[in-house]
């Protein structure tokens, strides 16, 4: 056999499509394949090298990769729900904070609108500053729900100097 054969024992090594992020993409192949592995495993409580050598997995660790992709799979629905739920929440809370940053507001002191000179009501700008960082907030809270920030990277140079202070350092030899 050659490494560009369809079969399962031949399956890790042959070119494999990715996405965006240069992740494998699994096909509906290995998704049917990793539940029942999953199924029979569950069932049978075998080694994973029984499973790989049931289910034409290269070893024993691509078994076990399999059956949690499998786990994953079950959790997918409900997790994607959960998501589209929050997503909507969010969506809704959102343009709540847009429509009173749209509205025009006055300053009001003691119940009554405060006037300037020109006879025209001050503008206040204290509400469209509070719901502009709720709509940020809002923003980063979608963010973090479709995980779409980067972790951020921290560099460090140079070293490290240590001082010992009252002591002679003759006296440390």
């Amino acid at each position: 056999m050659t490494a560009n054969d369809d079969t399962p024992d031949n399956y890790e090594h042959r070119e494999r499509p990715r996405d965006g992020r240069n992740r494998f993409v699994r096909s509906m192949d290995n998704v049917r394949r990793d539940a029942e592995a999953a199924a029979y495993w569950a069932e049978h409580r075998c080694t994973y090298q029984e499973i790989a050598d049931r289910f034409g997995y290269y070893d024993r660790s691509q078994a076990w990769r399999g059956i949690q992709a499998a786990k994953r799979d079950v959790a997918l629905p409900a997790v994607t729900k959960l998501r589209q739920t929050e997503a909507e929440q969010l969506d809704a809370l959102y343009l709540m904070a847009l429509e009173i940053i749209e509205r025009n507001h006055v300053v009001v002191s003691h119940g009554r609108i405060v006037y300037g000179d020109d006879g025209k009501p001050l503008p206040d700008d204290g509400p469209r500053l509070q719901a502009i960082q709720t709509a940020l907030r809002i923003r980063d809270q979608y963010q973090n729900l479709h995980g779409l920030k980067q972790p951020a990277k921290v560099e460090h140079t140079g070293g490290v100097k240590f001082e010992i202070v009252g002591v002679d350092p003759q006296d440390l030899t």
